[in-house]
């Protein structure tokens, strides 16, 4: 049996490519759907493609069941469609999965699904971006060529789980809130929440909905905000203040509001950050500041207890505390967050930090070189996400439209066109 030459046998086992008319976006969440719909409106082919089997896969499959948008849906809704009439102020967890699907539909936008990046980097020689996935479902590994690469994999790609001593062997069930659901299967138990942001306290909140006996951990100081001042939402208010006083006086009378209407949160252990504003600790730190669902009555009754950080944790359900006591635990929910995981795949660029975020803050960190673009870095959730979205389908309308003149191009193509080379 005779030998292959070498490069021969490196095309068998190169992965196919496809040359993509037109941007490739990475990811199907909020921000992908946002610029599929904006770029389809500005006439530009693209490819999406999404690593889970659905769009939206954050909400569809790592929220709990009571979860509901925390800002009135005026400031959550993605361009060129708003929520219906009859949907509340503040849409629950399953009209805005339904709101996502019937923007997708509207906009036809259908993304690659189970189609996972394992690397983005751009060709100085041929000034084009090569994306590597695996799909196991949908014929393997694939390497998808073009001009532009928007990432809209946004800042809660991955869960984040604390390196805590003696974790991995606590005797109790150990989950992270992506995976909780309902605090139903928890009823009687004792469970340590180890998280006091939005997620911590409405979790709390729900454990003890249903009959559990929840500690919430309080490592630092943390802004706690009414979610509704006098009827008004105190984001609404927020930003109405913005539009004529500078962001430190908004921050002022956003604490004594919060004074006003909560109490001294210190005597509940709930201290207010010494330094820092909720409005700057958003801006400059990306740090949310807490609404009030509920949770800080239940907190006062006795029904959720507060406790300091966690030092480790023992056999037997024990987890020992900064205060020196050691108490006992049936569950443990980590409510500590999400992280971007840009750096994981896109190679060789100097646009986002090792954190995974643009260097270049809002509202000019949407747009790098070499045609990559970033949506949904901008620490303002949804309509961060969709003021860029606009942006960036602009910006490469009006380079799609030069490119595609009679001149330089035989004619544009509807929606995408991709086209295999083996």
């Amino acid at each position: 049996m005779g030998l292959l030459p070498t490069d021969r046998m490196d095309s068998l086992f190169s992965p196919r490519c496809v040359w993509v008319n037109g941007p490739i976006i990475v990811g199907a969440g909020p921000s992908g759907l946002a610029v599929a719909a904006c770029l389809r409106e500005q006439g530009v082919p693209y490819v999406i493609l999404e690593r889970a089997d659905c769009i939206a896969a954050l909400w569809q499959k790592r929220t709990y069941n009571r979860l509901k948008l925390h800002l009135p849906k005026r400031f959550c809704e993605l361009p060129r469609m708003p929520f219906p009439d009859h949907y509340p102020e503040y849409p629950t967890r399953r009209q805005f999965i339904d709101y996502l699907q019937d923007y997708a539909a509207k906009f036809e936008i259908k993304p690659e699904f189970s189609t996972t990046v394992l690397s983005a980097r751009y060709d100085e020689t041929s000034g084009l971006w090569r994306v590597v996935t695996s799909a196991p479902n949908n014929g393997g590994d694939m390497e998808y060529i073009g001009r532009w690469l928007v990432v809209a994999t946004g800042e809660n790609a991955e869960a984040v789980v604390p390196d805590v001593p003696g974790l991995d062997g606590f005797d109790g069930k150990v989950t992270h809130v992506s995976e909780y659901k309902s605090g139903e299967c928890y009823a009687g138990k004792r469970v340590l929440v180890v998280g006091c942001g939005n997620s911590g306290m409405e979790v709390s909140l729900d454990l003890s909905d249903h009959g559990a006996r929840p500690a919430m951990v309080v490592r630092d100081a943390v802004h706690v905000l009414p979610r509704e001042v006098l009827g008004k939402s105190t984001f609404e208010l927020a930003v109405l203040l913005m539009r004529w006083l500078p962001l430190w006086i908004v921050d002022k009378i956003m604490v004594l509001l919060a004074w006003l209407v909560l109490g001294n949160l210190a005597k509940l252990g709930l201290r207010r950050p010494a330094a820092g504003g909720p409005l700057e600790l958003k801006e400059k730190y990306g740090r949310t500041p807490v609404l009030d669902y509920g949770a800080l009555a239940r907190i006062r009754a006795g029904d959720i207890a507060v406790v300091p950080a966690v030092t480790r944790f023992g056999k037997g359900g024990q987890v020992e505390l900064a205060d020196g006591r050691t108490l006992n635990f049936d569950a443990v929910i980590l409510a500590t967050g999400y992280r971007s995981n840009v750096p994981q795949w896109l190679q060789g660029n100097d646009f986002f930090n090792k954190d995974g975020y643009p260097k270049t803050a809002f509202p000019h960190g949407w747009k790098g070189e070499s045609g990559l673009y970033a949506v949904g870095f901008t620490r303002r959730g949804l309509s961060g996400a969709s003021a860029d979205a606009v942006r960036i389908a602009k910006d490469l309308g009006n380079v799609w439209r030069e490119e595609t003149k009679p001149t330089k191009r035989a004619g544009a193509c509807h929606r995408r066109c991709i086209s295999v080379v083996f």
